[in-house]
């Protein structure tokens, strides 16, 4: 069984910056910077069966690579929050692409989690943090932007827990390259 998950990986001219706001609240579990993506569709637990046939139909999706950029910052959980995170830009390629993601579990019959799509780079995973305390650590980095950034492929990662107890390790299992007009162009 593995625990799998689509997304884009952040290079590391964007996650450095990022990392330097890891701090200053109270609660945090901030997440290493080797784990930093951003996600495009989570399936959860997969037998190998699963994995292979996902890996087949996300090597099918046709995309050209696109521009992001962070975008301020952000929190989930209304009342009790649970995470903050780092916006990611909207842009119709994105959201295109993270479809595509979603299809492919469909047509394996993968259950697929009820929220809306929203992207993010998790920057920490919170335990009983106030929320006024949430609120003020965003605000205080909403100002937070990145230069954009080329995703030109994402990848099939595997969650993998640790014996220490610590952070899982996220490893890319599969990649798939999105089309780079530009590419030849430089």
């Amino acid at each position: 069984m593995y625990r799998l998950f689509a997304a884009l990986p952040v290079p590391p001219e964007i996650s450095a910056p990022l990392r330097k706001l890891q701090k200053d609240l109270p609660g945090a579990s901030w997440r290493p910077e080797e784990n930093f993506h951003v996600t495009l569709c989570f399936y959860g637990e997969l037998s190998d069966t699963q994995a292979r046939d996902l890996d087949e139909l996300l090597g099918e999706i046709e995309a050209d690579a696109f521009d992001l950029r962070v975008e301020g910052m952000g929190w989930f959980g209304r009342r009790e929050p649970s995470a903050v995170w780092a916006r990611i830009g909207e842009s119709d390629e994105l959201r295109a692409l993270a479809s595509q993601c979603e299809r492919a579990a469909r047509r394996l019959g993968i259950p697929l989690e009820k929220h809306p799509f929203t992207p993010h780079i998790t920057l920490a995973y919170l335990h009983g943090t106030p929320l006024d305390t949430v609120r003020d650590w965003t605000e205080a980095h909403q100002a937070h932007r990145s230069a954009p950034f080329r995703a030109s492929l994402f990848h099939l990662y595997a969650s993998i827990p640790r014996r220490s107890g610590g952070p899982s390790r996220y490893d890319p299992m599969a990649d798939y390259p999105l089309r780079d007009l530009r590419a030849g162009f430089d």
